[in-house]
């Protein structure tokens, strides 16, 4: 049986390490500066499972957008059970297969605080863009930023706003909309999708984790874990890889219909900063395969509705009031259902995606 998903991320936490620690596995935990909503340690935790020196590794990596580390957490901690046998007998990793790696949580202040940015309001897949290069400029958003993310969240400026935002996607139409709102923007701190102006502490772990964890790595699948878009239940499967390009086609001979943010044929924006496609450059000597699930919830206009409350909370109101707690659970429903049936139908589309990686790196 699946086991559902967590409540809180202490919650989620502790179910990760206790199910890795029943397969075995290494662990290694890196503290994040910050506490969480309860006053609670933050971490990344990383559970390995294979040859510590294997040159095949699959990297799996959950709470990018911290709200979003429920359904990656569940699916993280399902699968290492099933590496235990669920009877808590733990099992080695295929003879000759990849060495798995088990990244949970890569922003936890976001997944304990029920945010999908960070401790900057920074969304992390905004945030891996060349920082040596002149400051992004997304006009579009600007022309949107005080109705996106207005001054209050009253239900006078929630009706105002949201008038002003139907009658542009309805002049734009809704891909130039979701571009312009979703694609990544830098000039707006207290905005949605924002950037932010440095390499921020998970952008900085990563890239020293990965640095180190793959360099004598010579082949490695890494999949990110996403919810938010597209139809319940259903995994999209995202390359940050153009179409047409070597890593675009194996990642098809991997896996099948492979979208492409960049291609216009996802259903995410295309995107400024997001860290799989800054991996050849903090793991230049292996070779890559990565790929985003990106799992459905409810429909964009909520999620959106969800996020832009989130934001106003944080830019003009009190976190830790209780009142803030509706807007949470808000967030929480627009990134995660907790009908069981969700989680079940999610769990295939996983386990064949980390199927075909360990197929095709033992090849």
């Amino acid at each position: 049986m699946i086991t559902p998903l967590s409540l809180t991320y202490s919650d989620a936490r502790a179910a990760f390490l206790d199910a890795a620690a029943e397969a075995g596995a290494r662990i290694e935990t890196f503290v994040h500066p910050m506490v969480g909503l309860d006053g609670e340690e933050l971490a990344i935790d990383v559970a390995e499972l294979g040859p510590p020196d294997n040159d095949h590794v699959i990297l799996v990596v959950s709470g990018t957008h911290g709200v979003e580390g429920y359904l990656g957490s569940a699916l993280q901690r399902n699968h290492l059970a099933d590496l235990a046998g669920r009877d808590g007998v733990a099992s080695e990793t295929a003879p000759g297969g990849p060495t798995l790696i088990f990244v949970h949580a890569l922003n936890p202040y976001g997944f304990s605080w029920v945010r999908r940015v960070n401790e900057d309001n920074v969304d992390l897949n905004r945030n891996f863009v060349d920082w040596s290069q002149p400051r992004i400029n997304n006009a579009a958003y600007s022309e949107l930023a005080p109705d996106l993310v207005p001054a209050s969240w009253n239900e006078e400026d929630q009706t105002r706003s949201n008038a002003t935002l139907m009658v542009t996607l309805k002049e734009v139409g809704l891909e130039k909309f979701q571009q312009a709102v979703s694609g990544g923007q830098y000039d707006h701190p207290q905005g949605v999708f924002y950037g932010g102006t440095e390499p921020v502490w998970s952008h900085r772990w990563m890239k020293e984790f990965l640095g180190n964890r793959l360099a004598d790595v010579k082949h490695a699948a890494v999949i990110d874990l996403h919810t938010g878009l597209g139809p319940w239940g259903f995994g999209e499967l995202i390359s940050s890889d153009l179409p047409g390009s070597d890593a675009y086609a194996r990642q098809g001979s991997w896996w099948g219909d492979v979208t492409a943010h960049k291609g216009g044929n996802s259903v995410s924006a295309s995107l400024e900063g997001d860290w799989l496609s800054a991996i050849p450059a903090m793991a230049p000597g292996t070779d890559i395969t990565a790929v985003a699930i990106e799992y459905g919830t409810v429909d964009s206009v909520s999620v959106l509705h969800s996020l832009r409350a989130d934001a106003v909370l944080h830019a003009t109101g009190d976190p830790t009031a209780p009142e803030a707690l509706a807007v949470r659970n808000q967030v929480r429903a627009a990134f995660n259902d907790d009908d069981p049936a969700w989680l079940e139908a999610c769990w295939p589309r996983y386990t064949s995606v980390v199927s075909a990686a360990s197929d095709h790196l033992t090849r």
